[in-house]
Protein backbone atom coordinates (compact mmCIF):
# COMPACT_ATOMS: atom_id res chain seq x y z
CA UNK A 1 0.00 0.00 0.00
CA UNK A 2 1.21 3.51 -0.84
CA UNK A 3 1.11 6.24 1.81
CA UNK A 4 1.67 10.01 1.75
CA UNK A 5 2.82 10.53 5.33
CA UNK A 6 4.19 7.10 6.20
CA UNK A 7 6.95 4.85 4.94
CA UNK A 8 6.50 1.11 5.41
CA UNK A 9 8.64 -1.94 4.81
CA UNK A 10 8.41 -5.64 5.60
CA UNK A 11 11.52 -7.71 6.24
CA UNK A 12 11.63 -11.17 7.82
CA UNK A 13 8.19 -10.74 9.35
CA UNK A 14 8.98 -7.31 10.87
CA UNK A 15 6.83 -4.48 9.54
CA UNK A 16 8.41 -1.04 10.00
CA UNK A 17 6.12 2.00 10.05
CA UNK A 18 7.96 5.32 9.77
CA UNK A 19 6.13 8.60 10.31
CA UNK A 20 7.55 10.59 7.39
CA UNK A 21 7.14 14.33 7.97
CA UNK A 22 10.69 15.23 9.04
CA UNK A 23 10.30 18.88 8.00
CA UNK A 24 7.47 19.10 10.58
CA UNK A 25 9.31 16.94 13.14
CA UNK A 26 6.83 14.19 12.16
CA UNK A 27 3.92 16.01 13.82
CA UNK A 28 0.64 14.09 13.80
CA UNK A 29 -1.98 15.52 11.46
CA UNK A 30 -5.18 14.09 9.99
CA UNK A 31 -3.29 12.36 7.17
CA UNK A 32 -0.89 10.68 9.61
CA UNK A 33 -3.80 9.43 11.72
CA UNK A 34 -5.76 8.16 8.73
CA UNK A 35 -2.76 6.35 7.31
CA UNK A 36 -1.63 5.00 10.67
CA UNK A 37 -5.06 3.41 11.04
CA UNK A 38 -4.59 1.67 7.69
CA UNK A 39 -1.05 0.55 8.59
CA UNK A 40 -2.25 -0.92 11.89
CA UNK A 41 -5.00 -2.76 10.02
CA UNK A 42 -2.32 -4.13 7.70
CA UNK A 43 -0.46 -5.53 10.72
CA UNK A 44 -3.64 -7.24 11.90
CA UNK A 45 -4.60 -8.63 8.49
CA UNK A 46 -1.33 -9.59 6.78
CA UNK A 47 -0.23 -13.07 7.91
CA UNK A 48 3.32 -12.35 6.70
CA UNK A 49 3.66 -9.71 9.43
CA UNK A 50 4.72 -11.11 12.80
CA UNK A 51 5.56 -7.87 14.61
CA UNK A 52 5.93 -4.14 13.99
CA UNK A 53 8.20 -1.17 14.66
CA UNK A 54 6.95 2.41 14.81
CA UNK A 55 9.57 5.14 14.40
CA UNK A 56 10.03 8.62 12.93
CA UNK A 57 11.91 9.88 9.89
CA UNK A 58 15.07 11.91 10.32
CA UNK A 59 17.49 12.30 13.26
CA UNK A 60 15.51 14.82 15.35
CA UNK A 61 12.09 13.45 16.16
CA UNK A 62 10.00 10.35 16.70
CA UNK A 63 6.90 12.58 16.76
CA UNK A 64 7.11 16.06 18.25
CA UNK A 65 3.39 16.27 19.00
CA UNK A 66 0.22 17.03 17.09
CA UNK A 67 -0.16 19.55 14.28
CA UNK A 68 -1.61 22.34 16.44
CA UNK A 69 -2.91 24.27 13.43
CA UNK A 70 -5.64 21.64 13.12
CA UNK A 71 -6.91 22.48 16.63
CA UNK A 72 -7.82 26.09 15.91
CA UNK A 73 -11.51 26.91 16.21
CA UNK A 74 -12.68 23.42 17.17
CA UNK A 75 -15.75 22.96 19.35
CA UNK A 76 -15.98 20.64 22.35
CA UNK A 77 -17.65 18.01 20.18
CA UNK A 78 -15.00 18.30 17.46
CA UNK A 79 -12.26 18.05 20.09
CA UNK A 80 -13.87 14.91 21.48
CA UNK A 81 -14.08 13.44 17.97
CA UNK A 82 -10.34 13.99 17.40
CA UNK A 83 -9.58 12.39 20.75
CA UNK A 84 -11.87 9.42 20.10
CA UNK A 85 -10.27 8.78 16.71
CA UNK A 86 -6.79 8.74 18.25
CA UNK A 87 -7.97 6.55 21.11
CA UNK A 88 -9.37 3.96 18.73
CA UNK A 89 -6.15 3.75 16.70
CA UNK A 90 -3.86 3.65 19.74
CA UNK A 91 -6.13 1.13 21.46
CA UNK A 92 -5.78 -1.11 18.38
CA UNK A 93 -1.99 -0.87 18.68
CA UNK A 94 -2.03 -1.63 22.40
CA UNK A 95 -4.30 -4.64 21.91
CA UNK A 96 -2.72 -5.98 18.73
CA UNK A 97 -2.00 -9.72 18.98
CA UNK A 98 1.29 -8.93 17.22
CA UNK A 99 3.93 -6.95 19.14
CA UNK A 100 4.55 -3.27 18.42
CA UNK A 101 7.82 -1.70 19.59
CA UNK A 102 8.34 2.06 19.50
CA UNK A 103 11.85 2.99 18.33
CA UNK A 104 12.25 6.49 19.77
CA UNK A 105 14.76 8.35 17.62
CA UNK A 106 14.33 11.88 19.01
CA UNK A 107 11.53 14.02 20.44
CA UNK A 108 8.45 12.05 21.55
CA UNK A 109 6.15 14.81 22.77
CA UNK A 110 2.40 15.12 23.22
CA UNK A 111 0.62 12.79 20.83
CA UNK A 112 3.98 11.30 19.87
CA UNK A 113 4.65 10.29 23.46
CA UNK A 114 1.11 8.87 23.62
CA UNK A 115 1.70 6.83 20.47
CA UNK A 116 4.90 5.44 22.00
CA UNK A 117 3.01 4.61 25.21
CA UNK A 118 0.44 2.63 23.22
CA UNK A 119 3.16 0.33 21.87
CA UNK A 120 4.02 -2.76 23.90
CA UNK A 121 7.33 -1.26 24.94
CA UNK A 122 9.91 1.30 23.86
CA UNK A 123 13.58 1.36 22.99
CA UNK A 124 15.10 4.85 22.93
CA UNK A 125 18.08 6.45 21.25
CA UNK A 126 20.40 8.41 23.53
CA UNK A 127 19.08 11.70 22.11
CA UNK A 128 15.41 10.86 22.76
CA UNK A 129 13.26 13.24 24.79
CA UNK A 130 9.81 12.58 26.25
CA UNK A 131 7.05 14.85 27.48
CA UNK A 132 3.35 15.63 27.67
CA UNK A 133 3.35 19.43 27.29
CA UNK A 134 -0.37 19.81 26.57
CA UNK A 135 -0.97 21.98 29.67
CA UNK A 136 1.09 24.68 27.93
CA UNK A 137 -1.75 24.88 25.39
CA UNK A 138 -4.54 24.80 27.94
CA UNK A 139 -5.13 21.15 27.07
CA UNK A 140 -4.60 17.67 28.47
CA UNK A 141 -3.32 14.59 26.63
CA UNK A 142 -6.09 13.35 24.36
CA UNK A 143 -4.83 10.00 23.06
CA UNK A 144 -4.66 7.96 26.26
CA UNK A 145 -1.66 9.62 27.89
CA UNK A 146 -3.33 10.29 31.24
CA UNK A 147 -4.01 6.57 31.59
CA UNK A 148 -1.02 4.80 30.02
CA UNK A 149 1.64 7.02 31.60
CA UNK A 150 0.25 6.28 35.07
CA UNK A 151 0.28 2.54 34.35
CA UNK A 152 3.88 2.68 33.17
CA UNK A 153 5.63 4.97 35.66
CA UNK A 154 3.17 5.29 38.55
CA UNK A 155 0.81 8.02 39.67
CA UNK A 156 3.33 10.33 41.33
CA UNK A 157 5.78 10.57 38.44
CA UNK A 158 3.00 10.63 35.84
CA UNK A 159 0.97 13.41 37.43
CA UNK A 160 4.10 15.53 37.91
CA UNK A 161 4.99 15.17 34.23
CA UNK A 162 1.41 15.84 33.13
CA UNK A 163 0.98 18.95 35.32
CA UNK A 164 4.42 20.48 34.70
CA UNK A 165 4.60 19.65 31.00
CA UNK A 166 8.35 19.19 31.39
CA UNK A 167 10.50 17.16 29.04
CA UNK A 168 12.66 14.29 30.30
CA UNK A 169 15.75 12.71 28.79
CA UNK A 170 16.13 9.15 27.58
CA UNK A 171 18.17 8.30 30.66
CA UNK A 172 15.52 9.66 33.01
CA UNK A 173 12.88 7.74 31.07
CA UNK A 174 14.98 4.60 31.58
CA UNK A 175 15.36 5.27 35.31
CA UNK A 176 11.59 5.60 35.86
CA UNK A 177 10.77 2.53 33.76
CA UNK A 178 9.25 4.36 30.82
CA UNK A 179 11.61 2.79 28.28
CA UNK A 180 13.25 -0.63 28.29
CA UNK A 181 16.65 0.33 26.92
CA UNK A 182 18.67 3.32 25.75
CA UNK A 183 21.09 2.75 22.87
CA UNK A 184 23.24 4.89 20.55
CA UNK A 185 21.10 6.40 17.80
CA UNK A 186 22.98 4.56 15.07
CA UNK A 187 22.16 1.21 16.74
CA UNK A 188 18.48 1.89 17.45
CA UNK A 189 16.74 0.05 14.62
CA UNK A 190 19.26 -2.79 14.69
CA UNK A 191 18.57 -3.33 18.42
CA UNK A 192 14.80 -3.22 17.98
CA UNK A 193 15.06 -5.65 15.07
CA UNK A 194 17.19 -7.96 17.22
CA UNK A 195 14.55 -7.98 19.97
CA UNK A 196 11.68 -8.61 17.56
CA UNK A 197 13.61 -11.36 15.79
CA UNK A 198 13.82 -13.16 19.13
CA UNK A 199 10.12 -12.57 19.86
CA UNK A 200 9.17 -13.70 16.36
CA UNK A 201 10.86 -17.03 17.03
CA UNK A 202 8.27 -17.79 19.74
CA UNK A 203 4.80 -19.27 19.28
CA UNK A 204 2.53 -16.56 17.77
CA UNK A 205 -0.56 -17.66 19.69
CA UNK A 206 1.35 -17.62 22.96
CA UNK A 207 2.68 -14.13 22.20
CA UNK A 208 -0.86 -12.93 21.46
CA UNK A 209 -2.11 -14.39 24.73
CA UNK A 210 0.74 -12.75 26.67
CA UNK A 211 -0.34 -9.38 25.28
CA UNK A 212 -4.00 -10.07 26.02
CA UNK A 213 -3.37 -11.20 29.58
CA UNK A 214 -1.01 -8.34 30.42
CA UNK A 215 -3.52 -5.82 29.07
CA UNK A 216 -6.23 -7.32 31.27
CA UNK A 217 -4.32 -6.38 34.42
CA UNK A 218 -6.42 -3.74 36.24
CA UNK A 219 -7.46 -2.31 32.91
CA UNK A 220 -10.72 -0.73 31.83
CA UNK A 221 -11.82 1.88 29.32
CA UNK A 222 -13.54 4.11 31.88
CA UNK A 223 -10.50 6.32 32.39
CA UNK A 224 -9.91 6.58 28.66
CA UNK A 225 -13.55 7.53 27.99
CA UNK A 226 -13.34 10.19 30.69
CA UNK A 227 -10.17 11.56 29.10
CA UNK A 228 -11.98 11.94 25.77
CA UNK A 229 -14.72 13.99 27.44
CA UNK A 230 -12.30 16.19 29.37
CA UNK A 231 -10.10 16.74 26.30
CA UNK A 232 -13.19 18.00 24.47
CA UNK A 233 -14.09 20.24 27.42
CA UNK A 234 -10.73 22.01 27.02
CA UNK A 235 -11.78 23.20 23.56
CA UNK A 236 -14.59 25.22 25.16
CA UNK A 237 -12.12 27.24 27.29
CA UNK A 238 -10.53 30.60 26.56
CA UNK A 239 -7.27 29.24 27.97
CA UNK A 240 -7.06 26.64 25.22
CA UNK A 241 -7.66 29.29 22.53
CA UNK A 242 -4.98 31.47 24.13
CA UNK A 243 -2.55 28.55 24.47
CA UNK A 244 -2.85 27.49 20.84
CA UNK A 245 -2.71 31.07 19.57
CA UNK A 246 0.38 31.81 21.66
CA UNK A 247 2.05 28.63 20.40
CA UNK A 248 1.41 29.57 16.76
CA UNK A 249 2.54 33.16 17.40
CA UNK A 250 5.67 31.91 19.20
CA UNK A 251 4.98 33.83 22.41
CA UNK A 252 4.28 32.95 26.05
CA UNK A 253 0.64 32.20 26.81
CA UNK A 254 -1.26 34.38 29.28
CA UNK A 255 -3.71 31.99 30.91
CA UNK A 256 -6.64 33.41 32.93
CA UNK A 257 -8.39 30.27 34.14
CA UNK A 258 -11.49 30.54 31.99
Amino acid sequence: MSYQALLTSLDNGIFTITINRPDKLNAINKTVMDELKLAVEEVYNNPAIRSAIITGAGPKAFIAGADITEFMGLSKEEGMAISKKGHDIFFAIENSPKPFIAAINGFALGGGCELALSCHFMIAAENAKFGQPEVNLGLIPGYGGTQRLVQLVGKGRAIEMLMSGRTITAQEALQIGMVNEVVPAENLLARVTEILTLINSKAPIAIAKVIECVNKFDHSRKGYDHEIEQFGECFATEDMKEGVTAFLEKRKAAFKGN
